[in-house]
């Protein structure tokens, strides 16, 4: 092995990346229905080629963790902001009683089993399946004053904690929100989606991440003009309570877009556009279809808008239709509505959030026009204003410089706290002026995920060699426990959904809960059983407020314990 220690140690970015790519190929097995993913897989992939002998700068890890975690922030923002209201009290109160048990059993396990602050830091962070707590843990333990071998002992013990309890972590989540929670409700996932849109639609079925009808709800088709001769294309329009339009009319040969004061004639020819449940029926009103439409054809598109109307916040689909001008609203149709990248489902009872990015299906005209009324319109681009995010990570270091003594006690954000309360900021801002900071969601992604693998395994390839020492002597323990941190906070808090907050549907509540835990691989449990995008709205909700506070457990655990 003497050879790959001099690779590593003349070019040690050569182990860096050889961990990340044996990590997530590691991560990538499947375990039954389980993969370690591909943050857990660098996490031991590094410590195992640390055994070799290695050394990556820390500077590294200090820049691999601001960009990762000034993206969460960025990401998060215009959830977390947007969520801070009387209207969502219910969620914002699921979410804090889960971060606030958590850190408590957490605390509490620490002193009773005499646990380090690197060890119940990283108790956190598997058991929570929160990553970012190993590097707000580390941050806030390079800040304690120790000695430099000691917090690089510390710093070690949170990533050796956080890779023995990671699994059981994600996999509790999972078995809570999709089993044990839908027996405690006595209602099964998919009877309570089916019960939720039924309330909130009329029964119209919701679609998951990932699916799409077999019947398209948005199309055009062409009519010759019998029954509806000498009517005007206004009073077509409002029989089907405007949700077709008739945007092309093709007479004597030439074609044209019609007024709302046109008056059809025999045999003209008409581009009908709308919602198939309404257009299906407009031959009884026009006369018969025809497929002879070339000359009168019309060009359709998709705009995006990012909604911040004022005075329309929080209010529902149906509700908005109704204030909105009818010419305003006139050929113009919601596509899709997405939430902090999660779809929201387009229905008349579904309320609108500033922030939603909205997608409009109609002409350029019409769309353009609704983009307008709606917002902001989102410019479709895959470059990344690097001086928005330049400018956010700097404030975000600033911040995490500042220092205040409070009864002798000093107090800081540190980097990590600094990054993300920043992110969050500039993410919020981005939301309400769409026109600066662009940072496309695949860009952001990026960030994310090899921001913290690269973190996490310049920390593994650190620290491995301490790293095996300690799994040898608290290996057992510290997974026994992390069993009891994982369940115990969701069980706790799906009880408190139940009794206290009043959450009476089975989908809903597991959406909210999986949500306050940032679990996404339960949430994806969640959305397989229940075969519908109902869970969406409530984890959109608490997902982006837990990101927030359980990231920030990580220095309230060095503190604490």
């Amino acid at each position: 092995m003497d050879w790959l220690h001099t690779i590593f140690h003349k070019s040690p970015e050569i182990a860096l990346f050889l961990s990340l790519a044996v990590g997530y190929y590691v991560g990538q097995i499947n375990f039954g229905k389980f993969q370690l993913g591909g943050v857990g897989g660098s996490l031991l992939a590094a410590v195992v080629i640390s055994q070799v002998g290695v050394t990556v700068d820390n500077g590294v890890k200090a820049v691999m963790f601001a960009v990762f975690i000034y993206a969460v922030g960025y990401d998060s923002g215009p959830g977390f902001f947007n969520s801070l209201n009387r209207k969502t009290l219910r969620e914002i109160a699921m979410a804090v009683f889960l971060a606030v048990s958590a850190l408590i059993t957490v605390v509490i396990c620490a002193k009773l089993f005499h646990l380090n602050k690197g060890i119940a830091a990283g108790l956190a962070g598997g058991a929570l399946t929160q990553s970012a707590i190993i590097g707000t843990a580390g941050d806030a333990i390079a800040r304690l004053g120790l000695p430099a071998d000691q917090v690089k002992s510390l710093q070690s013990d949170v990533a050796i904690a956080y890779a023995v309890t990671y699994v059981f972590g994600s996999l509790g989540a999972i078995i809570v929100c999709v089993n044990v929670l839908p027996k405690f409700m006595g209602q099964g996932l998919r009877e309570a989606s089916i019960q939720a849109e039924a309330e909130m639609s009329g029964g119209t079925p919701l679609l998951a991440t990932g699916q799409v009808t077999a019947l398209r709800q948005l199309f055009g088709r062409a009519y010759r003009v019998l029954d509806a001769q000498g009517k005007k294309v206004d009073e077509i329009e409002s029989l089907e309570n405007d949700y077709i339009a008739i945007e092309r009319v093709r007479r004597a040969g030439k074609a044209f877009e019609p007024e709302p004061d046109t008056v059809l004639q025999k045999d003209d020819i008409v581009l009908v556009v709308g919602r198939r449940e309404q257009i299906v029926d407009v031959a009884r009103l026009i006369g018969p279809e025809v497929t002879d439409s070339e000359d009168a054809s019309l060009i359709l598109q998709t705009r995006q808008a990012v909604f911040t109307a004022k005075g329309l916040n929080h209010h529902t689909i149906g509700d908005i239709r109704e204030r909105v001008d009818r010419t305003l609203r006139h050929g113009v149709f919601v596509e899709s509505i997405t939430r902090v990248g999660q779809p929201v489902p387009v229905l008349a009872g579904t309320k609108v959030e500033h922030g939603d990015v909205i997608t409009f299906y109609g002409t350029a005209k019409d769309t353009k026009r609704a983009v307008q009324a709606a917002g902001y319109e989102l410019p479709y681009t895959i470059k990344t204003d690097f001086i928005y995010m330049g400018v956010g990570l700097v404030l975000g270091l600033l911040i995490g410089l500042v220092v205040v003594n409070i009864a002798g006690i000093p107090l800081t954000l540190g980097s990590g706290g600094g990054c993300l309360l920043a992110g969050l900021l500039f993410g919020w801002m981005r939301g309400k002026h769409p026109m600066y900071g662009v940072m496309p969601s695949a860009a952001s992604r990026l960030l994310q995920d090899f921001g913290l693998a690269a973190f996490v395994a310049v920390v593994g390839l650190n620290s491995g060699l301490q790293a095996v020492v300690t799994i040898k002597q608290l290996g057992l323990t510290i997974f026994l426990l992390g069993v009891f941190v994982t369940l115990f906070p969701l069980l706790l808090t799906m009880v408190f959904g139940r009794y206290v907050l009043g959450y009476r549907n089975a989908a809903i509540l597991a959406g909210a809960l999986s949500g306050s835990r940032s679990a996404n691989p339960a949430f994806g449990g969640v959305l397989d059983k229940a075969e519908s995008a109902v869970p969406t709205v409530p984890f959109a909700i608490t997902y982006a407020i837990a990101n927030v506070l359980l990231t920030l457990l990580g220095p309230l655990v060095v503190g604490l314990v």
